[in-house]
């Protein structure tokens, strides 16, 4: 693995850590999977004419991680969500949304492999969790009410890529007084707005 770049070894202390070969498959597969990006103008947007922080999350597998971030000019925030947290698909507004578009089949499977109540409790049960993706597929937009943590919110609209696959999310957070029903709807309406455009854009 040193002589193919994938990992180097420090000559004074011994340690290995990860190589410069690395790098470069990690850039180019950045082409593809990165939409950082095509996204930023689309979070700044949506942070601005909201004033809740907005993200991106990308599915990775059957979870999500949070890949980007855009805090909002409201002072009372959320920090649930911040680069680099993973949830499993279903959990947090992200991946509810990301669920909530997969076929049947395959949350099904998804399901067979994945069992969130286990770690995330009741709340979180197949069961709970089917009931609101169809919640989710009526509205187009996904609500976490305070589910993670208490008093905290989230919102999430899926972002397809070329194949017409649930591959990202964009997602609100906040503090529950902002996330009334009408107000909801209003950020709910604007996310998917925005989601639609970036999947164009992709």
């Amino acid at each position: 693995m040193a002589d193919e770049g994938l990992v180097d070894r420090d000559l004074k202390t011994g340690r290995w850590s990860l190589g410069p070969e690395l790098y470069l498959l990690g850039a180019t597969a950045a082409h593809r999977y990165d939409i950082a990006n095509q996204s930023r103008a689309i979070l700044a947007y949506l942070a601005r004419t909201s004033g809740e922080s907005a993200f991106l999350s990308a599915r990775r597998g059957d979870e999500t991680v949070c890949v980007y971030e855009e805090e909002g000019s409201f002072p009372l925030r959320s920090h649930v969500l911040h680069i680099g947290i993973r949830f499993p698909l279903g959990v947090a507004s992200a991946g509810l949304a990301i669920l909530s578009h997969l076929p049947d089949n395959e949350i099904d499977e998804y399901f067979s492999r994945v069992d969130p109540e286990r770690q995330w409790g009741a709340a979180h049960s197949e069961r709970s969790i089917r009931d609101r993706i169809e919640s989710t597929r009526r509205t187009g937009y996904a609500v976490n009410p305070a589910l993670l943590v208490e008093g905290s919110w989230g919102i999430g609209a899926a972002v397809f890529d070329r194949t017409g696959q649930p591959a990202w999310a964009l997602t609100f957070t906040g503090v529950e007084t902002r996330f009334k029903a009408a107000r909801r709807r209003e950020l709910g309406a604007s996310l998917l707005e925005q989601a639609h455009q970036l999947s164009q854009r992709l």
